[in-house]
């Protein structure tokens, strides 16, 4: 409806004419009214007020209307048509990653002049270090995935008239795969890749580039400082592009852990790979549980209440499954007194046991060279 500032005591108007651009839509004087071919059944004009009324809209009426009312009067407007917004997806449709990798989601739509906002599955995504936002709002993009991050997403998308959302895509973020070293063991990482010609590769740790290249890392007598995870890129040097490997995680553990006597102490055995079953040693013997020394449900946490020097020897964790099987030692020596933990403080250690080591994305693969 397009509506004028006139009243009916303005008039008896001369004449009225409604136009779109250079195209006449009406003529009207006091005698005829005079609707042009394209418009009739579709208006209705008010020759009291001099405004006019436009039905059956499309998009093609979106555009600029004049009105001229004589002898000295004249007006414009500008009118917008928006379809309605429809056929929202997402994709991909779901996304399975491994932790610290990247994902991006792109929404399409359908319709004119289209906003985009981002949902998981509790409130609205917003840009921060990790996440950006782009190409118009149309593109979610997350780097250095967490556990965190395994949502539910959703694209709502709108326009002045309407509002449309995509049905939910499910990420699921995996943790790296695991290795365990002693201080001072030797390790050599691979990295492989489909490229024409071949690739160029780099490594990282914890995001960091290291100074090594080509497809092999050997760690010498590896350090505390150097456990974290690793990757390789690979790069193309027709096309310029690289692709990330998923991460492989090194935890670099003490040997020997010196523990102050009536201190809670646990060992954690950890363990990838499928149905792990555990079992505990000390000194070389079956271990004698007892009400200071007890073990979880699934033999994973060993549990000192209140160590005591008899406690101090090597522990050793024995995991196995139906086609594998791998140890990890652990000293602990009991002391009277420690300057670094008082009596009644809390140690935990990691005794570390992977069966399955291996992480791949794509055409790359990292493993671990025995």
């Amino acid at each position: 409806m397009f509506t004028t500032s006139l009243t009916e005591a303005d008039g008896p108007f001369d004449g009225v004419t409604w136009s779109f651009g250079v195209s006449t839509i009406i003529q009207h004087t006091p005698t005829n009214n005079l609707t042009y071919p394209a418009y009739e059944g579709r208006i209705t004009f008010f020759p009291s007020t001099a405004s006019l009324e436009l039905k059956d809209l499309t998009l093609d009426d979106g555009g600029q209307y004049n009105v001229n009312v004589f002898p000295d009067r004249s007006g414009r407007t500008k009118l917008d048509v928006y379809a309605p917004v429809s056929s929202v997806t997402v994709t991909p449709q779901s996304s399975d990653l491994v932790e610290f990798s990247s994902f991006s989601l792109t929404c399409s739509s359908s319709g004119p002049s289209l906003s985009f906002i981002w949902m998981n599955s509790s409130s609205e995504v917003t840009s921060s270090d990790r996440v950006q936002i782009t190409d118009g709002g149309s593109t979610l993009t997350v780097v250095n995935v967490t556990r965190y991050d395994e949502q539910s997403y959703r694209c709502r998308v709108f326009n002045p008239v309407s509002e449309g959302i995509s049905d939910p895509v499910n990420i699921l973020v995996t943790s790296p795969s695991q290795e365990f070293y002693e201080e001072g063991s030797d390790i050599s990482l691979s990295c492989s890749a489909d490229s024409r010609p071949s690739a160029q590769f780099t490594w990282f740790v914890n995001g960091t580039k290291l100074p090594d290249s080509g497809p092999e890392l050997t760690l010498r007598n590896i350090q505390f400082s150097q456990r974290g995870d690793y990757s390789c890129q690979a790069f193309n040097s027709r096309t310029l592009t690289n692709e990330t490997s998923p991460s492989v995680s090194i935890s670099v553990l003490p040997s020997t852990e010196q523990i102050i006597e009536g201190s809670s102490v646990t060992l954690t055995c950890e363990a990838s790979g499928s149905s792990p079953s555990r079992t505990w040693k000390k000194d070389g013997s079956d271990l004698n549980l007892s009400e200071n020394v007890t073990l979880s449900e699934d033999n994973t946490v060993l549990t000192f209440k209140a160590v005591k020097k008899e406690n101090s020897g090597e522990y050793v964790c024995l995991v196995r499954n139906p086609v594998s099987s791998s140890e990890a030692k652990f000293t602990i020596v009991v002391n009277c007194c420690s300057s670094g933990c008082s009596a009644g403080c809390i140690a935990r250690i990691i005794v570390g046991c992977l069966v399955v080591a291996a992480a791949s994305a794509g055409g790359f693969t990292v493993y671990k060279k025995r």
